[in-house]
């Protein structure tokens, strides 16, 4: 335990002083935000006011922002001999990638309460009681601690954070086909099915739900459920993949 203190403490510090990963995962969801409000928002009907229903979406492309930087700086460890000297020190793995996942989670609750203030600030009006508001911060961090994960394990696999660097692109991808931006019997019938079914979708309606105080349905328990799939997944490939890459 003290040895994962000790990581999640540098993994911090390192994120504070990478300011450029650092505005950018602040910023970006915000003018992303902004963008789909104000230039696009008069132009997409969603029953209602346009900030109201695409608010879970940009949280959730957030995160995706956010885990995208694990996957980079999990490849620096990997290049730059620093392991060596953990291993030296009797720091296990265990500990260097949760560190990595700890940080990972504080940055998204900071850049996730930026994006929620700003969305108060242009008109985003939550109905949730203190229930369904806890009920939706449990499912956003269950899905960033997921995603995150994920992205250890591609910092394992890449040789460079440049390759490593490609998972943002598709994490922040795959909120736009899905009910993120637009409803999805908008979209042409071929991509119905992958964007009913794919994992983000189910996490959004949650989000939605929760946060205006609708039904939500089964789409909790399915957010959860792939959430737990994706989470077993990262850390089963991400323990084997570091016992490989220090042999």
């Amino acid at each position: 335990m003290s040895d994962a203190l000790t990581m999640v403490g540098r993994s911090v510090r390192l994120t504070t002083r990478n300011t450029d990963a650092l505005i950018t995962a602040l910023a970006l969801p915000v003018m992303l935000m902004l963008v789909f409000v104000y230039f696009f928002g008069g132009a997409i009907d969603t029953g209602g006011a346009y900030v109201q229903y695409v608010v879970p979406g940009v949280l959730v492309l957030c995160a995706g922002f956010g885990v995208g930087n694990t996957a980079i700086s999990v490849c620096d460890d990997m290049a730059g001999g620093i392991i060596d000297r953990f291993r030296s020190l009797d720091v296990g793995g265990t500990a260097v990638l949760g560190g990595h996942v700890a940080a990972s989670v504080v940055r998204n609750t900071a850049a996730s309460a930026l994006v929620f203030a700003v969305a108060a600030a242009i008109g985003f009006r939550p109905q949730a009681g203190p229930a369904r508001l806890f009920a939706a911060v449990g499912v956003l961090l269950a899905f960033v601690v997921a995603m995150t994960w994920l992205a250890a394990t591609v910092g394992l696999l890449a040789r460079t954070p440049e390759a490593a660097g490609a998972f943002t692109f598709f994490v922040a991808f795959l909120p736009y086909p899905s009910s993120a931006f637009v409803r999805i019997d908008s979209m042409p019938g071929w991509l119905h099915g992958f964007a009913e079914h794919q994992p983000l979708t189910p996490v959004i309606e949650s989000l939605r739900a929760l946060l205006l105080d609708q039904p939500a349905g089964d789409s909790p328990w399915r957010a959860l459920a792939w959430c737990a799939v994706l989470t077993v997944l990262g850390m089963a490939a991400s323990a084997a993949l570091f016992r490989r890459r220090i042999r």
